[in-house]
């Protein structure tokens, strides 16, 4: 598994008290947007953390709920993701077809599914929706016996993302008299370098973490042929970024980390959207390098209340404000959203003759390029734009 990174993410609604109710970025691009300020958010208050969120699985489970929304709530879910009011659904359609086309040749899994509970009269033009452009399977539960809906919930998690995460929720987060729907989310990726590091030149070397301690971890070398340049943010502060594709040429890992060493990663961070990472593409230049990038493997489970609520997405969390009227006559609200990520990054990969042949035409002697302290890496879609996958490292 050269570098699989997968997503859960979750969503639950529970019954209501009181019974209230430039060229144009792609799709892709605009959900992605949404999740990379998440991001930003999350980052601004665990600086020191490592990260890993997957952007898209935040636009995929508010395109779900955006489906059965209306009135303030649904102004807020589409202001926030830059969505045309008439309805996004035929272009998220094509996206999920897109993301998980088998040319993509990576392979790349998107799964959802909504567990109501039984009784629970969902509207069925709620449900048609989520069918035709997410795929999204339906299932009645019980929740009233919570365990047992925990262990159905966190199976079909575990048997969507190749076991990799095993459990998404735990009995104390559901309301057996209250939690009318879960709704959930599952992303499953595993991509093979496109040239691949051999595990024989993994070596320990230094990793200066930002909480300013230095970390022996095992190093990832190879003498290849990247696409790589400089950007410099609106503040006049210069970082590098490298492209490492995937064999199958659709996806890549970007890595991004400060030129000057006393540079934090935050100092950055605030500066990435799709539209900056739209414009490392035109600054990156394929040059022969000798990288050296850490294995690493990192897990995070995120609340999204905070994030979102901070991005103007307020109304669906609170009892007396949401409005789901399309979902149900009976009147409910968010009351958890949660994100669950891994990825892990190690040496597996294909060898491609192009990078063979294309070390030939460097002549020079190649540059060393260290990642040897806190980066930013994203996993992105190149045709649409699409970030699955961003995290920030201080430690491997």
């Amino acid at each position: 598994m050269g570098c699989p990174s997968l997503l859960c993410l979750w969503v639950m609604l529970a019954l209501c008290p009181w019974g209230a109710l430039s060229q144009a970025p792609s799709y892709g691009e605009r959900g992605s947007n949404l999740g990379i300020r998440v991001f930003q958010e999350l980052t601004r208050v665990r600086p020191q953390d490592n990260v890993v969120l997957s952007p898209h699985g935040v636009a995929s489970i508010l395109g779900m709920l955006l489906a059965g929304a209306d009135g303030q709530t649904r102004r807020q879910i589409v202001t926030a993701l830059h969505y045309k009011k008439t309805g996004p659904y035929k272009m998220l359609k094509k996206l999920h077809k897109t993301l998980t086309s088998k040319s993509n040749q990576d392979f790349v899994t998107i799964t959802n599914a909504l567990f109501a509970q039984e009784g629970l009269q969902m509207e069925e033009a709620f449900i048609s929706t989520n069918k035709a452009n997410f795929m999204c399977e339906s299932r009645n539960m019980d929740f009233s016996n919570k365990h047992l809906a925990v262990a159905v919930i966190n199976d079909w998690v575990k048997n969507h993302t190749n076991g990799m995460i095993p459990s998404l929720i735990t009995p104390d987060m559901l309301d057996s008299a209250m939690t009318r729907l879960v709704a959930v989310n599952a992303i499953y990726f595993k991509g093979l370098w496109k040239s691949r590091f051999q595990s024989e030149n993994t070596k320990m070397r230094n990793f200066n973490g930002g909480n300013g301690v230095i970390y022996k971890v095992p190093m990832m070398s190879q003498l290849s042929v990247f696409n790589i340049g400089q950007a410099r943010t609106p503040q006049g502060l210069k970082y590098t970024v490298i492209e490492l594709p995937y064999h199958g040429d659709s996806l890549s890992m970007l890595v991004a980390l400060p030129m000057e060493e006393d540079t934090p990663l935050s100092a950055i961070l605030p500066h990435v959207s799709t539209t900056t990472v739209q414009s490392w593409t035109k600054l990156l230049n394929l040059r022969r390098v000798r990288l050296l990038l850490p294995k690493f493997s990192v897990e995070a489970e995120v609340d999204l209340k905070a994030p979102l609520s901070a991005l103007g997405i307020t109304d669906m969390f609170s009892q007396s404000q949401a409005d789901f009227r399309h979902l149900s006559a009976e009147p409910v609200y968010v009351s958890k959203a949660l994100q669950k990520a891994k990825i892990e990054v190690n040496e597996d990969g294909t060898k491609a003759s192009a990078a063979t042949t294309a070390i030939l035409l460097a002549r020079s002697s190649p540059p060393w390029v260290i990642v040897d302290r806190p980066f930013l890496f994203l996993i992105r879609h190149n045709p649409t734009g699409t970030v699955l996958f961003m995290g920030q490292i201080n430690k491997p």
